[in-house]
């Protein structure tokens, strides 16, 4: 059997550390072994999302492999690495099916070459994608109290009060985007996260600034 590897993590953070990534592939180069198959290519996604509609290009690159012919079998770690909603997760299982090859997942262990390993996929996929739309409704309920409350609904800036009214107050004199972006590059001045500036970077900060105008001016007319 030939087999694609395919792994995903969802965060920049995730991405960065690479931890997550490397586990998925120990796993899976585990089960090949095991199995005696041959790994064809490996694909991973890093820093995307697992939910329905979102680009995952590795995934493609996958799934255009298996329709081509050149693999027999993909292999994912966990199941809610290959999919987050039950919408997502059927299509994957129907394509596998019609195209002929297998879909196998280490966690929980699914061989959807099965009608067993179908139906215990479709209803684990259920449950993912229930359990990921209860954490958005906490973090949006969340927000909606801290808001409530005369406090960010956010993540309480990093930067420095001063550099980020500084950016404000030039965009506001009619600074574009890329040429702030510039500017603090130019001075050697790091973005929150160390990096370089971008006009989305800025355009960002700018946002963020407003928001806190306006809570600022309704806590005001509040009070």
């Amino acid at each position: 059997m030939r087999a694609i590897t395919y792994s995903r993590v969802s965060t920049g953070k995730q991405a960065e550390s690479g931890l997550s990534l490397d586990d998925q592939a120990e796993r899976m180069g585990r089960e090949l072994e095991r199995r005696g198959w041959s790994l064809v290519e490996a694909h991973t996604d890093a820093g995307r999302s697992g939910r329905t509609g979102k680009a995952r290009p590795a995934l493609e690159a996958a799934l255009a492999a298996l329709a081509a012919g050149e693999a027999d079998a993909l292999v994912v770690a966990k199941l809610d690495r290959l999919a987050r909603s039950t919408i997502a997760l059927s299509r994957i299982m129907q394509t596998s099916q019609d195209q002929g090859w297998a879909l196998v997942i280490l966690d929980p262990d699914l061989d959807t070459s099965t009608a067993a390993g179908r139906l215990t996929a479709t209803v684990l996929g259920a449950v993912a994608e229930y359990e990921s739309e209860l954490i958005a409704d906490r973090a949006r309920m969340t927000h909606r109290r801290r808001k409530a409350a005369g406090k960010r609904a956010g993540q309480a800036p990093i930067l420095s009060d001063e550099l980020r009214h500084r950016i404000a107050t030039t965009r506001t004199g009619g600074a574009s985007f890329a040429r702030i972006a510039d500017e603090l590059n130019a001075e050697g001045i790091p973005t929150a996260r160390g990096g370089r500036w971008h006009a989305s970077t800025v355009r960002h900060v700018c946002v963020s600034v407003e928001r806190d105008a306006e809570l600022a001016g309704t806590m005001e007319a509040a009070a």
